[in-house]
C-alpha cells in the first residue's frame, strides 16, 4: 500500500510540472525565450548527473540499462536545447551590409570602362 502512495504523489508532481512548465513557456516574452532555454539547458544537464546515478547505483541489469537510456536521452536533449540556443543567438547578431552595385553610367561605372 506505501508503494502506491508514493507513486500517486509522485504522479501528481509530475502533472503540476508539467502545467507550470507549460504556462511558464507560452507566457513568456520572445525576447526571454533565450535565456529560458540556457536555464533549461542546465536542469537537463543535472538530470543527466541524476541518471549517472542512478545508472551506477543500480544493481540489476534492467535498472542500468534504463539509466543508461535515460542518460542518453538527456545528452540528446542537451546537445538539441544548445544547437537551437545557437540558432536564437544569430538571429541577434547583427549581419555584414551588403556591398551595393556599381550602377551604370556613374564614375566607374561600366560606361566609363567601355569609353575607355
Amino acid at each position: 500500500m506505501e508503494i502506491v502512495g508514493h507513486t500517486v504523489i509522485n504522479l501528481i508532481i509530475f502533472v503540476l510540472a508539467i502545467y507550470v512548465g507549460y504556462h511558464v513557456v507560452w507566457t513568456v516574452t520572445p525576447a526571454l525565450h533565450t535565456p529560458l532555454m540556457a536555464v533549461t539547458n542546465a536542469i537537463s544537464a543535472i538530470i543527466i548527473v541524476g541518471a549517472m546515478l542512478a545508472a551506477g547505483l543500480t544493481e540489476g541489469y534492467v535498472g542500468r540499462a534504463m539509466g543508461t537510456l535515460a542518460v542518453a536521452l538527456a545528452a540528446v536533449n542537451v546537445f538539441g536545447g544548445f544547437l537551437v540556443t545557437q540558432r536564437m543567438l544569430e538571429m541577434f547578431r547583427k549581419k555584414a551590409p551588403k556591398a551595393q552595385p556599381e550602377a551604370k553610367g556613374q564614375p566607374g561605372g561600366k560606361l566609363a570602362e567601355v569609353a575607355q
